[in-house]
């Protein structure tokens, strides 16, 4: 591979064809970007491609020279976007990638269908799919001979990432150690440094799961291998990467002075090159060891920068990771609505990128962060969401984690459980235990009800439904059939079918997609069927037409007619006028709402947390008042 400098000098030959500056302008985009040199890859390609985000002009050029061309636009479309922050900038690298594969494919050339394939795998592993990534760099893989070693070394390289970025460490570690000796031939500084700061990533996130002092002492080598070759060649960006992950490998052995001066030299180091979204990682890393020294109120503060950053790029699963961050600072400092609201934004975001793991982790952290806050009720949920989440998990570090969070949760309800003091944990399930907790006090509510369903489901605070349905799970609870009325009977008979015998169902109008996913999920685990909308016109339809609706839960501000209005306009339909009304908004218009007909308002974020309380309380109430009526 010929030098930098060799291609600039060949550059400058003025008996180049066209098609051949071309081609060396390719070659010379792709060794910049390699090297973190973003800004002077992309000016390099200036004359075919001068506006981000668009389509570089192909006309004239031949179509093996088009195909090059596209690769480098797209994957430099796919870095520089990351460093900025740039809207759907993974999404536009993906659709200029998937164009470029299409042209090698029709020209047969296998090289350069794999390339792409690993530069498109890059784009998944940042918004978190890794599971798509995974398949296109098997797939490249695949088509690699022995003669494209350099191309196997990359690609077996961004594996190792798309494993560590997942979690799956001791993966990535496997991979690197069976791909050392690719590493060790190659001629390519640049990709040496990237294994030995590859490396050492690993390493030290091994050694601080399972508080392996030797993988610290092997990390340091690592990077100081790593720091050389990028010194060498003058790569200030990844000299940025190592010296962040340095801050984080002394912050984990205590060495806190360490960590902060590695941290600034980080700082320094990408806020010259306007890297927000390494920037941003450093914030997240120092918020981190913020938490280890203690110093609360400074890490949140750190934490909520990085969020902040993050939320104006598309890289979920590092959005995800900096909201669980800022949800355990807030959570010690006692602020556990917004913690909550942190922990199930970032469940949320990683569920949404297809990171199941970040996902596991997130509420795994917030179980351990919020549960002193939580009712057994939420606790017993909270470690059944995370059981879900990391079914698939083989880090063994994580699946202790789980255990011993499970063990937490039994410990805090066993009181309540008819177990015996000592449990045989060779037979032991999580789920079992949960069902005889559950069946413990639908049991002592029956019999405190006199055997009676509907008396014992409000002691429970719930529907009388709600209550059937878990008896059908439990069949050898006994009931006590109540005597039929013939006068209640035929009362009955003049109400609405539906009343009585289908789930509460509940129009949540939102055009918040996280707000409205977060909700959806914590009350259709109540059993009540929720039905969102995010237009208040759209919305104004439902609400006028024949729809049962047990309840509306309304956001303020909305495209089309807003919440308080489509409230006004609610209380002047017959059939409307006692449906229960919760406004949840960001806005302070709770005097608003109330005027306008709402029965209680909401701020986001703080009092979604809450939003099941009251919206059982709310509904308790009216079915209270219609029986007196």
């Amino acid at each position: 591979m010929n030098s930098t400098r060799e291609l600039l000098q060949q550059l400058a030959d003025p008996n180049l064809s066209p098609d051949q500056q071309t081609q060396l302008r390719c070659n010379l985009a792709g060794q910049l970007q390699e090297a973190g040199r973003y800004e002077a890859a992309r000016e390099i390609l200036m004359d075919f491609w001068p506006r981000l985000g668009e389509r570089p002009a192909l006309e004239g050029l031949p179509p093996e020279t088009q195909a090059q061309l596209l690769l480098r636009v797209g994957a430099l479309t796919r870095d520089i976007g990351s460093a900025t922050q740039m809207e759907q900038a993974q999404e536009t690298a993906k659709n200029l990638l998937s164009e470029t594969m299409a042209r090698f494919e029709a020209l047969r050339n296998v090289p350069g269908v794999a390339e792409t394939q690993i530069e498109i795998a890059v784009c998944y592993r940042r918004e978190g799919a890794f599971d798509e990534a995974r398949v296109l760099l098997q797939e490249a893989l695949s088509r690699l001979g022995p003669e494209d070693s350099e191309l196997r070394a990359v690609a077996l390289l961004r594996s190792a990432i798309v494993e560590w970025s997942a979690k799956r460490f001791h993966d990535a570690l496997r991979i690197l150690k069976e791909a050392t000796p690719l590493f060790e031939v190659t001629p390519n500084q640049v990709l040496k440094g990237k294994f030995h700061h590859g490396l050492g990533f690993v390493l030290r996130n091994v050694a601080e799961a399972e508080d392996r002092s030797d993988y610290v002492d092997s990390a340091l080598i690592e990077y100081a291998a790593a720091q050389f070759y990028f010194e060498q060649a003058g790569l200030k960006r990844y000299e940025g990467c190592v010296e962040n992950n340095l801050g984080f490998l002394f912050g984990v052995v205590g060495k806190f002075a360490e960590a902060h001066e590695h941290l600034d030299r980080a700082q320094a180091i990408f806020g010259t090159l306007k890297d927000t979204t390494n920037l941003a990682q450093v914030d997240d890393t120092r918020s981190r060891v913020l938490l280890w020294e203690k110093r609360i109120v400074a890490a949140e503060r750190t934490a909520r920068a990085a969020v902040s950053s993050l939320e104006k790029g598309d890289e979920k699963s590092l959005l995800a990771e900096a909201l669980t961050t800022h949800g355990t600072a807030l959570a010690r400092l006692q602020h556990f609505s917004e913690a909550r609201w942190a922990f199930e934004r970032a469940i949320g975001l990683a569920e949404q990128a297809g990171d199941t793991q970040g996902a596991g982790l997130a509420a795994l952290t917030l179980l351990e962060e919020l549960g002193p806050s939580l009712s057994n009720d939420e606790l017993c949920i909270a470690i059944d969401r995370a059981a879900k989440l990391l079914a698939e998990v083989r880090e063994l570090v994580t699946v202790r984690r789980l255990g011993r969070d499970a063990c937490h949760v039994l410990s805090i309800v066993r009181r309540h459980l008819e177990l015996p003091p000592v449990v045989d944990w060779t037979k032991f399930s999580f789920p079992d235990a949960v069902r005889r907790y559950e069946a413990h006090f639908v049991k002592l509510a029956l019999k405190d009800a006199g055997g009676r369903v509907t008396r014992a489901a409000r002691l429970l605070r719930f529907k009388r439904h709600q209550l059937t349905s878990l008896l059908t799970r439990h069949k050898d609870i006994p009931v006590t059939r109540r005597k039929r009325s013939i006068i209640r009977d035929k009362t009955r008979l003049s109400r609405p079918a539906n009343a009585t015998t289908t789930a509460i169902r509940i129009l949540h109008v939102e055009d918040h997609e996280m707000v409205s996913g977060v909700a959806r999920e914590m009350l259709e685990k109540q059993g009540w069927q929720v039905e969102t909308c995010s237009d208040g016109n759209v919305a104004w339809g439902k609400i006028s037409s024949d729809a049962h609706y047990g309840l509306l839960l309304v956001d303020s501000a909305l495209p089309g007619v807003n919440g308080l209005e489509l409230v006004r306009r609610a209380r002047t339909l017959a059939h409307r006028s006692r449906t229960p009304i919760i406004v949840l908004s960001a806005s302070p218009v709770g005097a608003e709402a109330r005027e306008a007909g709402a029965d209680m308002f909401l701020e986001k974020p703080q009092d979604i947390g809450s939003l099941v309380e009251k919206i059982t309380r709310l509904l308790s109430e009216r079915e209270q008042e219609h029986e007196r009526t």
